[in-house]
């Protein structure tokens, strides 16, 4: 849907080049393509029982019989039957744990772009709209990022458990003194988190509110600087590079003391007249559509290889 939209990328915090909506939401689809992967990889690493009596050696039960009894309970159980007793290597639990705050992480990372784009002086994206949800007490007019401080901030406790999970790793001998408890307390809420992390990021991203013509109208605040590496790229050939980006640099800055267009700017430059670039090239370049790089061909790709369907883009 917003694979073709023109959106400002950015990098520190300040408008960078442009690129599209739909690029963007495709990465994180890409992302989360990766973590199923990582899931579907681990998962038969992770259901695997653990039974082997004090020490893990099936002492208690006639030799003749312990493999056989392990072997049923586990397919009773639905899980594998373990290579050797695993008691206290908890690499299992941790590995699910880092699964976890990587994915919480994501959407985080998700929530925090929304927030940023949901901020009054840009205002690219609002959040799902509920009645009375995300207003203020005394402000009514204000609509907060409820959703995305909801992920936020369970993303945090993720990844702290998961740290803990880490901890619990460390056990001593063949049954430990104190860390395997540490998964009691902090694994149940790890999954409860997780998964209230993905259905707020599941409501957000299909509920989305897109607003193109702000995105425009950002895309122009600068009055063509967002594209001056477009500009720079088309003057390097004449001019050589680091003369191209000296100039453009040196006519970004004017455009910006006197609130001129750049290409007003680069028209009238006799440097750049030089060069030989028309006006019509230099309102090309200038114009931010144009400078889209491979943003559509990307999500497209992802779309034709199936990891993403066109709705989502």
């Amino acid at each position: 849907m917003h694979k073709c939209t023109p959106m400002a990328a950015r990098s520190n915090l300040q408008q960078a080049v442009p690129m599209t909506f739909g690029f963007k939401i495709a990465r994180l689809l890409s992302t989360f393509q990766r973590h199923h992967e990582r899931l579907s990889q681990l998962r038969p690493r992770l259901l695997v029982l653990q039974f082997g009596g004090a020490a893990g050696t099936l002492a208690t039960i006639p030799a003749n019989k312990a493999m056989q009894c392990q072997a049923a309970l586990a397919e009773f159980l639905q899980l594998s039957s373990p290579d050797i007793a695993w008691h206290t290597e908890r690499d299992r639990f941790a590995e699910l744990s880092g699964c976890f705050a990587l994915l919480t992480s994501t959407c985080a990372k998700f929530a925090l772009d929304v927030k940023l784009l949901m901020q009054t002086e840009v205002g690219e994206v609002s959040e799902p709209f509920y009645e009375h949800r995300g207003s203020s007490s005394t402000m009514p007019q204000k609509r907060n990022p409820i959703s995305c401080a909801y992920i936020s901030a369970i993303a945090v406790a993720v990844r702290q458990h998961a740290t803990a999970m880490y901890e619990a790793m460390v056990a001593d001998h063949e049954r430990s003194t104190g860390p395997w408890e540490v998964e009691w307390i902090v694994l149940p809420e790890l999954c409860s988190l997780t998964g209230a992390a993905l259905k707020h990021t599941q409501d957000l991203v299909s509920g989305i509110q897109v607003h193109p013509e702000t995105m425009t109208r950002n895309l122009d605040l600068t009055k063509g600087a967002i594209v001056s590496e477009a500009v720079m790229m088309g003057l390097g050939p004449s001019m050589g590079r680091q003369t191209a980006h000296d100039v453009v640099y040196e006519l970004c800055r004017k455009s910006v003391a006197n609130n001129l267009p750049l290409v007003d700017l680069l028209c009238t430059d006799e440097r750049v007249r030089s060069a030989g670039l028309s006006e019509e090239s230099l309102a090309q370049l200038c114009n931010p559509k144009n400078y889209l790089g491979l943003s559509v061909e990307m999500v497209e790709r992802m779309v034709r290889d199936g990891k993403i369907t066109a709705s989502d883009t």
